[in-house]
């Protein structure tokens, strides 16, 4: 008879915590301290480095949303003067 695995789950804090421990030490090291398979780490590592891109991408689209929003304002304020 054979017993599943039930699949361990990890908070973002750990994981976090995880991937400084490797920056600071190694990979291989913080997975053997923390218990865990070294390949995820490298998971993590690659996850983590994705939601950056994407947060990155969402910061330069607000400042570009702004800006637009800005120039827009002023060309209201111009075709308003004008056509008074």
């Amino acid at each position: 008879m054979t017993s599943k695995k039930t699949r361990q789950r990890y908070s973002d804090e750990f994981k976090a915590e995880a991937l400084k421990l490797a920056e600071t030490t190694s990979v291989a090291k913080a997975a053997k301290e923390l218990g865990l398979a070294s390949s995820q780490l490298y998971s993590w590592r690659v996850s983590a480095a994705k939601k950056a891109d994407v947060s990155d991408r969402e910061t330069a689209l607000q400042a570009e949303v702004a800006k637009l929003k800005r120039q827009l304002a002023v060309q209201s304020h111009i075709n308003a003067t004008f056509n008074s």
